[in-house]
């Protein structure tokens, strides 16, 4: 697997003016990315109305991202170097796929809490911030070997009613990939999310209905 730095992406805008000033492109053909997804197959969509007994609403206020990872390049660390996987991009930014999975998750719960859509009517009873610190394959076996994948996540529940902290707690998955490849590699984003999505899901239920 090849990496892609961080500046080599950039071109000095001198440069790039002069590209685009001669009306002549320079730039070699380049193959397609590959493109790749994490988060599971869409939950089947129910209908908004008024929530089942025992059950509570939370609603997700915007997730904050790490920035390097947010967008649609698949983030390595090397030591204390970071690129980006050479020809394999995720399928729309990170934080668009996490947001997905995310409330995919609380669809797929059979516990108390329920996710609310934007704009649905129904009051909620909690808010829920995410805070996506680490979103990362790290090579720490060096570059030959399989990386392992990190997924962090800091989450705050409050109450909706006085903004009162209800809990927060740090979430964290590692995954290791099976092969040095961005297939391997995406799949083991998937399950460290998933794990990361399972055991924040079950906290939610588990604070809410406390």
């Amino acid at each position: 697997m090849s990496a892609t730095p961080f500046l080599a992406r950039t071109l000095p805008v001198a440069v790039l003016a002069g590209l685009l000033a001669g009306c002549i492109s320079l730039l070699p053909k380049s193959k397609p990315a590959q493109l790749y997804r994490f988060g599971g197959a869409p939950a089947p969509i129910t209908a908004p109305g008024a929530l089942d007994p025992g059950r509570f609403a939370v609603q997700a206020v915007p997730t904050s991202f790490d920035r390097a990872s947010a967008g649609d390049a698949i983030l390595t660390i090397t030591g204390d170097e970071a690129a980006y996987i050479a020809g394999s991009r995720w399928v729309s930014s990170a934080t668009s796929l996490f947001d997905a999975a995310v409330t995919r998750a609380f669809d797929a719960d059979r516990g108390p809490a329920r996710l609310i859509a934007r704009g649905e009517a129904v009051r909620p009873a909690y808010l829920l911030k995410l805070d996506v610190r680490a979103f990362e394959a790290r090579y720490d076996q060096g570059a030959a070997a399989p990386p392992t994948v990190v997924v962090e996540v800091y989450a705050a529940l409050s109450k909706a009613s006085d903004r009162t902290l209800a809990g927060e707690r740090i979430f964290q998955a590692k995954v290791r990939a099976a092969e040095n490849r961005a297939g391997a590699i995406t799949q083991a984003f998937d399950q460290a999310t998933a794990k990361v999505l399972g055991d924040l899901v079950a906290w939610v239920d588990g604070r809410g209905a406390g």
